[in-house]
């Protein structure tokens, strides 16, 4: 079963179907994703737009807006309400005039609909770049409890192989506090995709077999780890042979639960981190799921926009999914 499937059959059996919004909803990618998911009874679809705008464009493209919730910002019953509670929620960092000029974005309206729990999740990013929707997610709905960072989490999938890689999309030169966060955030994402954690946080080093601050960088966040987070297994600081193959790992960390078996690897920065998944999805013909992002207080995530229609329905599901993680 895919990662997708497995995802697609937990929200289907959600005792409550996931609520999520869609700030774009005048982008026929997204209307085609939010009405397939719609139809298939797995996610409670708000899209967010002119509402004479998305039902022409539904009309002209044979789309069906049945059970579909369309918010017109600018006509919003409550608009007004919304704005005090953003400017609650920015604790005087922001005016009413700020309210009234920043909600007028899709982007900024769906988060607070989010923090207002009138969504429990948000898809963004068809038509805007990543800064408009993490920007909001952090002003409003901000980080979880204990969390300072968002990352950016890929499952990479090959048949019946799964694993995760991480950050792979938002930090670029994270410190060692950052990285144990990654790892953990890694960790969770993996628990939902039915993966056993086991978390190698890499480097170009095996167990000091190299100086220098970067790997000095990586040891501090296995420590930093292994004293938060006891009950998940973890080592480092590893070269990735010695995380992955069994025989490496056991002659460069002998003794270690993790080297040689891991199936979640924190990389210590970004630049490595994305040319690792890259290299990955284009050599070894993984498929590559995500960023998704995590850390954040509530699911949202980013979308490329060059997304497909496709894409968009399956983030959907994703996001979804981690509605229901986030209540287990």
């Amino acid at each position: 079963m895919s990662v997708f499937d497995l995802f697609k059959t937990k929200v289907k059996n959600a005792a409550k179907k996931p609520r999520l919004v869609f700030p774009e909803g005048t982008d026929l990618r997204v209307l085609k994703a939010a009405t397939k998911l719609e139809a298939e009874k797995l996610i409670e679809v708000t899209l967010l737009g002119r509402k004479s705008e998305i039902e022409k464009l539904a009309s002209d493209n044979n789309l069906d807006l049945t059970d579909i919730n369309i918010i017109d910002p600018d006509q919003y019953a409550d608009f007004e309400k919304m704005c005090q509670k953003f400017i609650e929620v920015r604790k005087g960092k922001n005016t009413l005039d700020d309210a009234h000029k920043m909600l007028e974005a899709g982007s900024y309206f769906g988060t607070m609909l989010v923090k207002m729990d009138l969504a429990d999740g948000m898809v963004s990013g068809a038509a805007h770049s990543t800064a408009d929707t993490v920007r909001p997610a952090l002003q409003i709905v901000k980080t979880a409890p204990g969390m300072h960072r968002v990352s950016g989490v890929m499952i990479m999938e090959r048949d019946d192989e799964r694993y995760i890689f991480a950050d792979c999309a938002m930090n670029i030169d994270p410190d060692s506090d950052t990285l144990a966060e990654i790892g953990y955030e890694a960790a969770k994402i993996a628990k939902m995709a039915e993966i056993d954690p086991k978390v190698a946080f890499l480097s170009f080093s095996s167990k000091g077999s190299a100086k220098g601050d970067m790997v000095t960088k990586v040891q501090d966040a296995v420590a930093k780890f292994k004293e938060a987070h006891p009950d998940i297994p973890a080592d480092g600081e590893l070269q990735f042979d010695a995380a992955f193959v069994p025989s490496v790992g056991e002659r460069k960390a002998p003794g270690s639960k993790v080297a040689g078996h891991a199936n979640v690897f924190v990389f210590p920065e970004l630049q490595s981190g994305n040319i690792g998944y890259k290299i990955a999805q284009r050599l070894g013909k993984f498929t590559a799921v995500g960023p998704i992002l995590e850390g954040l207080a509530a699911p949202i995530n980013d979308l490329s926009r060059g997304a497909s229609s496709e894409d968009v329905y399956y983030m959907g599901i994703l996001t979804a999914a981690q509605t229901l993680a986030k209540d287990e």
